[in-house]
């Protein structure tokens, strides 16, 4: 049965894990018509991604979620490295990390994950439509003509302005526009497992080394109280297609704790293989990619899914104000330059971790085993690199700044973030009720930050012309309380923006939390230039 009249949207997302979830929401922001489609019966009931980054719980607390996660998940404060008879500890994001509410590794299940995003989409009348198939799809320069298998054998013809694939490492939306996927799998085997465990303290992640290789356990709190993950010994041979039981992870577990941790109350368990693969474009027209369908890669590191969901929060307010018309078509050609350097590089990062981490070498073997506990020791103690480095792993340090949509003025503000960096949150007031930068400026669309005093600025502010759709939200940032200001009476937010308090700066602050355009003085008139290059949209443009 086929349906003969083609059904339209100006947006199809295919895949409704954690990056398809989390674009639909942005659409759904901006109150773009979309459709959200995935072909499994149901969300991910086990847990396989678990750790969300501080810049992920950033981007989220504009729709209300991540204090929702926060409460739900689990905060790891502290890493335990277990070799032989040695621990070493060390503390997790405990320096680098002022500027954001949210200093700390947050463990969350993928299910508790998609359970609070869908259940965000379903407050707003959006249904996941479940047992849908793309299994056709044909790219024209106006439009995309999709068809789609529904589980009870009708196919439906459907016509979209923009088709993203969220669908994961067998992404039918890469294979039916022809991107390629390169890379290769990784020879090792590994276990995975939610369960509970006595031997092991709550309050921290968990490492054992050993010459063949490494055990985790993460703290997890739901489904089960401790993930487990660990590669297979060489030698070991996976039984067939079965599970592994409570009983091979147990033996699995003495062989790296030397029976120091004891499991029971498993959960679930699988067997699974790793690859590291990047599609050599994220952009085939008006069909895009996202999250594992853009890039996979081993999970060291826990950047897999953050990673897709701030795709996601790249794409979705630039998809959502061209197909509204309010934004040049140029702004879709920023999103594969800012965010495929990003996936390349997360590849990297976790390929070197996974090979030090895996690696059966006599050299890497000591490297692990005696060297790398002693630099983790080491590291305990120097404050500014491993800042460095948990911003790093924060994702807190990504920025657009070689982006097209990334644009310093000039004079330019000397100090502080540049254009195309994370905006940095910091406390403030509003008259007289707490509150923090990004939550002022949380709201769906550009926002403009102003630094000085109020009588410093022409007025009126902004007169956009007639055919920019896009309005600007103005806030004031001061050193002294005023209405309607954001009061910054500790001087941080000045301080971590750069400027002195009473001097004047403009910051235009893009919908996903990063600086568009940044300016010293009153003068507004290279941000008009930005406005209008930017923001005058044509509807009538092909994207």
């Amino acid at each position: 049965m086929t349906d003969t009249a083609p059904m339209t949207t100006s947006v199809l997302v295919v895949g409704a894990g954690p990056t398809g979830l989390a674009l639909a929401a942005q659409l759904c922001a901006f109150g773009v018509d979309f459709r959200l489609i995935d072909r499994q019966a149901d969300r991910a009931r086990e847990s396989r991604a678990l750790a969300v980054q501080p810049r992920t719980l950033e981007v989220l607390t504009g729709l209300g979620v991540a204090d929702v996660m926060v409460e739900r998940g689990n905060h790891a404060m502290r890493l335990r490295l277990h070799a032989r008879s040695r621990t070493t500890e060390l503390p997790l994001f405990d320096t680098g990390m002022d500027d954001t509410a949210y200093p700390f590794l947050l463990f969350i299940s993928q299910d508790d994950t998609e359970a609070i995003l869908g259940r965000h989409l379903a407050a707003r009348g959006v249904t996941v439509e479940r047992r849908v198939e793309l299994t056709g799809l044909d790219r024209h320069p106006g439009d995309v003509s999709c068809t789609l298998h529904h589980d009870d054998g009708r196919t439906e013809h459907l016509v979209a302005d923009y088709v993203v694939g969220c669908d994961g490492a067998h992404s039918a939306v890469r294979r039916h526009a022809g991107i390629d996927f390169t890379g290769s799998a990784y020879p090792q085997t590994f276990v995975l497992a939610d369960l509970d465990a006595d031997g092991l303290g709550r309050d921290s992640v968990h490492a054992f080394l050993t010459g063949a290789g490494m055990l985790f356990f993460f703290p997890l709190g739901q489904p089960a109280p401790w993930r487990l993950l660990a590669m297979q010994p060489a030698g070991h041979e996976v039984p067939g297609d079965d599970d592994p039981r409570l009983a091979d992870l147990q033996a699995l577990a003495d062989a790296y704790t030397e029976g120091a941790v004891r499991l029971h109350d498993l959960v679930w368990s699988t067997y699974f293989r790793l690859h590291n693969r990047h599609a050599t474009t994220y952009r085939a027209g008006r069909v895009f990619l996202a999250g594992d369908a853009a890039h996979i890669h081993s999970p060291a590191g826990a950047q897999g899914m953050n990673t897709g969901i701030q795709d996601a929060w790249n794409l979705g307010w630039k998809l959502a104000l061209v197909a509204n018309g309010t934004a040049d078509a140029g702004l879709l050609d920023t999103y594969e330059r800012e965010r495929q350097p990003v996936g390349k590089g997360v590849l990297r990062l976790t390929d070197r971790a996974f090979r030090i981490a895996t690696s059966t070498s006599p050299a890497i073997t000591l490297l692990r085993m005696r060297v790398a506990p002693r630099l983790i020791g080491m590291a305990g103690r120097a404050g500014r690199a491993r800042g460095r480095g948990f911003r790093t792993l924060s994702q807190l340090a990504i920025d657009y700044r070689t982006s097209p949509a990334a644009v310093d003025g000039d004079p330019g503000v000397r100090r502080g973030p540049h254009a195309g960096d994370r905006l940095p949150d910091a406390a403030v007031t509003c008259d007289g009720t707490a509150t923090t930068l990004h939550r002022a400026l949380a709201a769906p669309g550009f926002h403009l930050l102003l630094t000085g005093p109020a009588d410093a600025w022409p007025v009126p502010l902004l007169d956009a012309p007639a055919d920019r759709r896009t309005e600007v939200e103005v806030h004031r940032l001061s050193a002294r309380p005023a209405p309607g200001a954001l009061h910054d009476a500790s001087g941080d937010a000045h301080r971590r923006l750069g400027v002195p308090t009473g001097r004047p700066a403009q910051y235009l602050v893009r919908p996903d939390g990063y600086i568009a355009y940044r300016d010293a003085g009153t003068d507004l008139d290279g941000l008009r230039r930005y406005l209008d290059r930017w923001l005058t949209g044509d509807p009538a443009r092909p994207g």
